[in-house]
């Protein structure tokens, strides 16, 4: 994907999808750096890694001050960012009777916030390095106009497609590319202990879906840009 010294910012780098995006990125040769806030995770994802393979940092990226420290010091370290892989995400499942408000703005700031804060803080830096590429994660019942009892959910995802597309409209002149994937039910430890009686054998493997978000990062899909790439297998 000829992505050799390109400096990465994988939000949710830590989580099942993240992890596959952050190893994807630095096999074809990215510096990625990753936020986190469960220390857990992120000492499991350097003792999966190795010391000195990925930089990373304590933000919480729903914060506006936390984004704009993460942003900062990453380019003090590399000189800014060329990639943005937003994976960081949040899931409800329940009635709209049964959605406390809480919920909502979870889903919201999870989903929507710490979206347009990291896309507004990376294009910044982007602009000025000659362009870069954003990859935003939607979700299936945004596209399809579904989501019962998930309102709160779907309605941040969608959020999330029309901030893309209309980012990807601003940004082109500026050789920035903005896309977002919207997969299906992907294969998770998360997913399938909420789900143990599923079908899974249609569900999205998480390093498949990193070789799609390395293809949109890269220079190959320059071209590329407004898309909504749907990733499903049935």
């Amino acid at each position: 994907m000829n992505l050799a010294d390109k400096i990465a910012v994988v939000t949710g780098g830590t989580g099942a999808l993240g992890r596959a995006v952050v190893q994807r990125l630095l096999a074809e040769g990215a510096r990625v750096h990753v936020p986190w806030v469960v220390e857990r995770e992120a000492a499991e994802l350097h003792a999966e890694l190795g010391a000195g393979k990925v930089t990373l940092y304590e933000a919480d990226v729903t914060h506006e001050k936390a984004v704009s420290k993460l942003f900062e010091t990453v380019a003090a370290k590399d000189g800014g960012v060329d990639i943005l892989a937003n994976i960081v995400g949040g899931f409800a499942f329940a009635a709209l009777a049964d959605t406390g408000f809480d919920t909502w703005r979870r889903m919201l700031d999870m989903n929507a916030t710490s979206c347009f804060l990291c896309c507004r803080a990376a294009a910044a830096q982007m602009k000025p390095r000659g362009g870069g590429r954003i990859v935003n994660v939607a979700a299936r019942p945004a596209v399809v106009h579904g989501g019962a009892m998930m309102s709160a959910y779907t309605a941040s995802k969608a959020a999330v497609l029309a901030f893309t597309q209309a980012l990807a409209e601003e940004l082109v002149k500026d050789r920035i590319g903005v896309n977002a994937i919207v997969p299906s039910i992907i294969d998770t430890p998360a997913n399938r202990k909420a789900m143990p009686d599923a079908d899974t054998s249609g569900w999205l493997p998480p390093g498949e879906i990193a070789g799609v978000v390395a293809y949109l990062a890269s220079p190959e899909a320059r071209i590329v840009t407004g898309a909504a790439v749907t990733l499903n297998l049935g």
